[in-house]
């Protein structure tokens, strides 16, 4: 929840595929009536969604509840950002938004590495145009092969490893998953980096970004809100 530039509110809870407008609607409610204020005192909205069988939903949500107001992130709408891919349509909405809130920090050639059910880095050149980016299975995804696929190896909680030799199954995973993806993420910025210029900047986002980076060296910055402020960004390049 914006006031202008500044973010007065967030919230997070699960995405479920089968929520009605009025579910939507209702846990909305909850959730600002927590700042006395009502779903009929929001100005505008704007939603990235990545769960096609959520627009119908969120289209009734704006109509009934929004007078119209709320836009969603997809073709037609302005983002102000050109996209040099083969395929733009299928570019992932929340991708988009990142690269966007992204090039609007650095305004210069940079990197998002965005770790949620996937680990995904998109990257916009310094004319600030979306070029592509690299897609990679996720860690809880990674974790949970690992113990279906292995009798043997338990499913283990992702914290940080008390050294990097395991003395026992549980600490050898989590020394291969967060030094893993660690070198990962490192190796794969700095090809980008001889791509797009040494000086590129990386920024991290997504729910498991504060398990990882703490590892990494070529991150420049986390910021858990990106996403919300590509929102802003791009809901008010509609106005425009």
């Amino acid at each position: 929840m914006f006031r202008g530039e500044e973010l007065v509110e967030s919230w997070r809870f699960a995405t479920w595929r089968e929520s009605t407008a009025d579910e939507l609607a209702a846990l909305c409610s909850d959730l600002l009536a927590l700042r006395d204020l009502r779903l009929r005192d929001v100005d505008a909205a704007i939603v990235s969604s990545v769960v096609p069988q959520l627009a119908q939903e969120y289209g009734s949500l704006s109509d009934r509840y929004l007078d119209g107001a709320l836009a969603v992130v997809g073709p037609g709408l302005r983002s102000g950002m050109p996209i040099r891919t083969e395929i733009p349509q299928e570019l992932g909405a929340d991708r988009l938004v990142n690269a966007v809130a992204a090039y609007e920090r650095y305004a210069a050639a940079c990197v998002v590495v965005d770790f949620g059910t996937a680990i995904t880095y998109d990257a916009v050149s310094g004319d600030g145009e979306y070029l592509g980016g690299i897609i990679s299975p996720g860690i809880e995804i990674s974790l949970e092969a690992l113990a279906v696929r292995a009798a043997r190896l338990p499913k283990v909680d992702l914290d940080e490893p008390r050294e990097l030799i395991g003395r026992t199954t549980e600490s050898a995973i989590q020394s291969g998953v967060v030094y893993g993806f660690a070198a990962q993420v490192d190796g794969i910025l700095g090809r980008l980096r001889r791509e797009l210029g040494e000086d590129a900047a990386a920024v991290a986002t997504g729910g498991m970004a504060a398990a990882i980076v703490p590892f990494c060296e070529n991150i420049d910055q986390v910021d858990e809100l990106l996403t919300l402020t590509g929102l802003r960004l791009i809901w008010e390049r509609t106005r425009g």
